[in-house]
């Protein structure tokens, strides 16, 4: 990867395809590198014409960390959350954000498609909001509005458990890998087969870019922080996708329903089996129906 310096934070980025293509913009979720998004899924973009681009958000992977102090204890940060009290957090999603603008103008992309999963999602639609000349069209997977209706914002408390559960070792690649395989076999898709293998290699890529709980705590803390941005959202003017799956068991199906409804004239596509991963699966399916979004968003007809 290469690091490109924005706002005083590295950011580590990999580049695909050609440089004068349409531009695509990938934003993974909490404490995932850029690498966690499939070679797969990137190939299909840049086959179909696009330049794409995935990065380390700040606190994860390679990218610069964010000194924050002491974290609060993160079951009282999303009870506070929930109540509608404050959350004290080093930054939000508006930062974030804004990171996601500094790499485009360090890359030269004047407007790109943003393409965001779970918290990048979150971080896709803040741009969209904040920056709408820069954004061609929104995608917004597996993710929500910060609504903190229980309905909308909390699945099930084994798939919420699983993520906040921490490995026994940062150190040990192996033992690493084998705790996000749980952790997925929790959160992950029951309508798509698994490839037991490629997700083990897929997850030593990314356990090898660094594994950081406390940058991850803060990351947490900026979705917290950041409140119900239903409000914010209402402002999206960019042709926008929805995607969301009948079976995610981390953010329920009603927290993208909640999202389509909120950004107008959004198109919500509920994929039926999907939890919150991307198993191979989902990402030909993803492929198509972002293809396609990016094309109809930019008149561009169809190959």
């Amino acid at each position: 990867m290469t690091t490109a310096s924005v706002r005083g934070i590295e950011l580590d980025y990999d580049s695909f395809g050609a440089a004068g293509a349409p531009a695509i913009v990938l934003i993974m979720g909490l404490g995932m590198p850029g690498v966690a998004w499939p070679d797969a899924l990137v190939e299909g973009l840049v086959a179909a014409g696009f330049r794409v681009i995935r990065f380390d958000n700040r606190d994860s992977g390679h990218s610069g960390k964010v000194a924050g102090g002491r974290l609060p204890d993160l079951r009282v940060a999303i009870a506070r959350a929930i109540l509608r009290r404050k959350v004290i957090a080093p930054y939000t999603l508006d930062a974030m954000a804004d990171d996601t603008v500094g790499l485009m103008d360090a890359l030269g992309i004047g407007r790109a498609h943003l393409v965001g999963a779970s918290m990048g999602g979150m971080i896709a639609q803040n741009v969209a909001a904040l920056h709408p000349q820069r954004v061609a069209s929104l995608t917004s997977i597996m993710s929500s509005t910060g609504n903190p209706s229980l309905r909308v914002a909390l699945g099930k408390p084994s798939a919420l458990r699983a993520i906040l559960s921490r490995p026994a070792s940062t150190s040990d690649v192996e033992a690493l890998v084998e705790h996000y395989v749980r952790v997925f076999g929790v959160i992950g898709s029951p309508g798509f087969a698994v490839d037991g293998d490629l997700l083990r290699q897929n997850l030593r890529r990314v356990v090898s870019r660094g594994i950081h709980p406390a940058a991850t705590a803060r990351q947490l803390l900026a979705i917290l922080a950041s409140g119900d941005r239903r409000p914010l959202l209402a402002r999206i003017v960019a042709p926008t996708l929805v995607v969301h799956g009948s079976n995610d068991p981390l953010l329920p199906v009603a927290a993208g329903r909640d999202t389509a409804a909120c950004i107008p004239g959004a198109r919500l596509e509920i994929v039926e089996g999907m939890g919150h991963d991307l198993p191979p699966g989902v990402q030909e399916l993803l492929v198509a129906r972002i293809v396609a979004h990016c094309r109809g968003a930019t008149g561009e007809p169809g190959r």
